[in-house]
């Protein structure tokens, strides 16, 4: 079947699976495969459970006319994700960066949704599969799409512009993210670029952060950008005004007065005001929309538990968002702070230095307890507790309860799962 008409046989059924235990009746199934799963195997199971079309691409899987037999199901997926997405009216605002893509992400729908229909990643669906899937959600009156991009090696971000050819994109930050696939910052920095670069080839425009130096020499050359700065008075001004604990900023005579903890926090919502801008959103709206938002799924939560104020960032960790979680928790007028940090993963040659310098910052910050936990940390040089893994975090609780009335920070990579200290408190 060519794409052209898997898509009109997709617009009459306009729902993707790629998950056997989640299809709804009328789902087309893309029987992926995975290093652990072949996807063929389901195509009998997906139709038994409602689906109406299922691709597969090994022919001993073919059931009956219900089946689609292609060269490559993961091929075809994007291809039909970048058919739908040029059949779309919808512009495609795409972000990436090391740091803050989803908080950005969602506060940038939330924004422009006030005005807008819009659509956006659901959850972190950021890669060569999550960005298709995304795309497939664009309907016929979506006017706004806004597409997170996630990205481990050189070209990954590349590609996924050719499959969802942005119309505006957006850089968060450049980090010490995922060096083992980048090969060291400066790959970090130009495998991020690529979304920039690509927009600047195609005469399209770019959002940026005129305060961040990195991203202002990189984009000295480029000509259709629009930008914010609480210093340069060539971009939109933008003020942080209080971050104690929560980001209060200044935009024009309004104040706005976040839900949001960390300075760090700050970029991210100057980002969602320049596009609501940019877009004609009433700035009383933008208003509202930021300071009624409040983050949740592991990522800077406040949280309360049995008299502890918690900030639960355990959504995913990498040294420079380690840093600047340590830094501001450090600055943050409360009594009793003490720190539970996990591993940080996909750091290649640099894990050992890196984790070593977290430690570092960790004991100049003097909290008053810092818990290490994970094979990585393990190995570093510390006076606080080091424990090799969750379990023994578990023994270690037991016998030496958190004081009452603590400030609690918890971080570390997503695959520590750090959230399940709650239970633990």
């Amino acid at each position: 079947m060519k794409i052209k008409d898997l898509h009109t046989t997709f617009l009459a059924n306009p729902s993707i699976s790629i998950d056997t235990r989640k299809i709804k009746k009328n789902d087309i199934f893309f029987a992926l495969k995975g290093d652990n799963f072949n996807g063929n195997a389901y195509a009998q199971k997906a139709l038994n459970s409602g689906a109406s079309l299922v691709i597969i691409d090994e022919i001993k899987y073919y059931i009956n006319d219900k089946t689609i037999l292609v060269d490559d199901v993961l091929s075809s997926l994007q291809q039909l994700a970048n058919f739908h997405r040029k059949a779309c009216k919808a512009q495609v605002i795409s972000l990436t960066g090391s740091n803050g893509k989803t908080t950005t992400k969602e506060l940038i729908s939330e924004v422009l949704s006030r005005k807008y229909h819009t659509i956006a990643t659901n959850g972190n669906l950021n890669n060569h599969i999550g960005v298709p899937l995304t795309l497939l959600t664009i309907r016929p009156d979506t006017e706004i799409a806004i597409v997170e991009m996630g990205a481990n090696h050189l070209k990954e971000i590349e590609f996924l512009c050719k499959i969802a050819e942005p119309d505006y994109g957006y850089i968060t930050n450049f980090g010490k993210a995922h060096l083992e696939g980048f090969g060291g910052i400066d790959g970090v920095i130009k495998g991020k670029s690529e979304l920039y670069e690509y927009l600047t080839a195609n005469k399209k425009s770019i959002f940026l952060n005129a305060d961040d130096t990195i991203q202002m020499k990189k984009l000295s050359m480029y000509t259709k950008k629009y930008g914010f700065s609480s210093k340069n008075s060539k971009y939109y001004d933008i003020k942080l005004v209080e971050d104690q604990p929560f980001v209060t900023l200044k935009v024009e005579d309004i104040m706005v007065k976040t839900n949001l903890i960390g300075t760090y926090n700050f970029p991210n919502c100057c980002a969602a005001i320049i596009m609501g801008k940019y877009f004609n959103v009433d700035l009383k709206d933008i208003k509202n929309a930021l300071e009624e938002y409040t983050p949740n799924n592991n990522r800077s939560q406040i949280l309360h538990t049995n008299g502890h104020y918690i900030i639960l960032d355990a959504y995913n960790a990498n040294p420079s968002s380690m840093k600047v979680a340590l830094e501001n928790f450090s600055s943050l007028k409360k009594e009793k702070k003490i720190v539970i940090l996990g591993d940080m993963f996909e750091l290649g040659d640099s894990a050992k230095e890196e984790h070593q310098n977290i430690v570092s910052l960790s004991e100049k910050l003097n909290f008053e307890e810092v818990l290490f936990i994970g094979e990585n940390f393990y190995k570093t040089s510390t006076s606080y507790h080091k424990l090799k893994s969750f379990d023994d975090l578990k023994i270690h609780l037991k016998e030496n309860n958190i004081k009452p009335n603590s400030t609690l920070l918890i971080k570390g990579s997503r695959g520590m799962a750090l959230e399940r200290v709650l239970d633990l408190l």
